[in-house]
């Protein structure tokens, strides 16, 4: 077997080598479930919970299920490190005092996780989109890589993960990478394993599940997506943001303008101004996603156009599995 995709499986104890991407309004504790039924890693990010009371009931529920008999995977929480985030320190102290079994951490360095996580035994992967970041990331002894490529959906990478994935083992062999972007089959999976990847983390095609609370229009909207339509916008959350481009995504620009230009240059450079344009972004996004809203922001990636309807967790999972073992085989019998 391969050592990569060993080392995944062993690393957090899941029998397949695929997390179930964390999606900012997107994630629940029933989605997380499923994937542990299925003997993956689900996530969750922290901030879809308002109130530490919320985030501790759900990781309460989750501590509950990962101790039942059905369980076969096991979860974990993203956290935006960026000082912007208001809500780090409560949500970091109340993931420690649950033991949450591994973290992502996004946006910021991830030293203040990586010391608590280690003290109970927890991972520690980091989003990167380069080597530079990927380098500072590897000196605070993160345990691996989450490989943000281009095609992903959210704060998408400038680099496919071609190149991003090989890159990144190149350059630090010692450590896991994960690829995300822009893959939504088994054979993707593959792909990214044969490239030097543990895994692989899918984020998008599970927006297109029963179990994803969002709007019949959210996900409708995946479906009639192609690549073709996805872009990406500055004028959201102040980092580039992959999206639908609905008739509100082309009214609003993917560009700000000058005066924005200015005032984000000069006035969210301070930490309360990042933290503001951050909540205005977040408010922005809620909104968009509710049932009969007509300004929508639909946050995904460019692997839309592999999806055609909406199914079960459980059945996306077990897709990707059949199709993975499928393109194996076939890759095992071919002759140069």
């Amino acid at each position: 077997m391969n050592r990569n995709l060993a080392s995944l499986k062993n690393y957090l104890k899941i029998e397949f080598p695929l997390i179930m991407a964390p999606m900012f309004l997107v994630s629940n504790v029933n989605m997380v479930v499923e994937a542990m039924k299925s003997g993956i890693a689900g996530t969750i990010p922290s901030l879809n919970y308002r109130t530490g009371r919320e985030l501790e009931k759900a990781l309460n529920e989750l501590n509950a299920f990962k101790e039942s008999d059905q369980n076969k995977g096991t979860y974990g929480v993203n956290l935006i490190v960026q000082k912007t985030n208001s809500h780090l320190s409560e949500h970091l102290d109340i993931c420690i005092e649950k033991k949450v079994p591994f973290f992502i951490t996004s946006l910021g360095t991830p030293k203040e996780v990586i010391e608590k996580a280690k003290n109970y035994g927890a991972k520690v992967f980091s989003d990167v989109t380069n080597l530079s970041h990927a380098g500072k990331v590897y000196d605070l002894g993160v345990d691996g890589f989450i490989a943000v490529g281009s095609g992903a959906g959210g704060h998408a990478g400038p680099y496919p993960n071609q190149l991003l994935v090989p890159a990144l083992k190149k350059q630090f062999p010692d450590k896991l990478v994960i690829a995300a972007g822009g893959v939504a089959s088994g054979s993707g999976i593959l792909s990214m394993v044969l490239l030097g990847a543990a895994g692989v983390s899918v984020g998008t095609l599970f927006i297109a599940s029963n179990e994803a609370e969002v709007s019949k229009e959210y996900k409708e909207a995946i479906i009639n997506a192609g690549m073709k339509d996805i872009v990406i916008t500055n004028r959201i959350s102040g980092a580039p943001l992959s999206i639908i481009n609905t008739p509100f995504a082309r009214k609003i620009g993917a560009e700000k303008g000058w005066l924005e230009k200015y005032f984000y240059r000069y006035f969210t450079e301070t930490i309360f101004g990042k933290s503001k344009a951050m909540e205005k972004g977040i408010k922005m996004l809620e909104r968009s996603i509710k049932p009969g809203n007509y300004n929508n922001l639909w946050v995904t990636g460019h692997s839309v156009e592999m999806i055609d309807k909406v199914r079960p967790v459980s059945e996306i999972i077990s897709k990707l599995k059949e199709e993975f073992n499928v393109a194996l085989r076939r890759t095992c019998d071919i002759k140069i």
